[in-house]
């Protein structure tokens, strides 16, 4: 699965962090491009976007990614 594509709502670079076998923790409003092409915006000061492909709440981390092999 390729990453998921995320800007900031406002233009500005986008403040994230790669969990190991987890989400992508990204700050401030942004923008995430679903793996369907829809933009899903978040303004939420920090949010965990789905890095695993199996979340029910893609592009959202739902947590799932525990479950997988290697997940934590």
């Amino acid at each position: 699965m390729s990453e998921p594509v995320v800007r900031r709502a406002d233009g500005a670079p986008v403040e994230a962090m790669l969990c190991p076998g987890g989400p992508m923790i990204v700050r401030g409003a942004v923008v995430v491009q679903g793996a369907d092409g829809t933009d899903h915006a978040s303004h939420r000061g920090v949010s965990a976007v789905c890095r695993c492909g199996k979340s029910a709440l893609a592009p959202w981390c739902d947590g799932t990614h525990k479950l997988l092999p290697g997940g934590r």
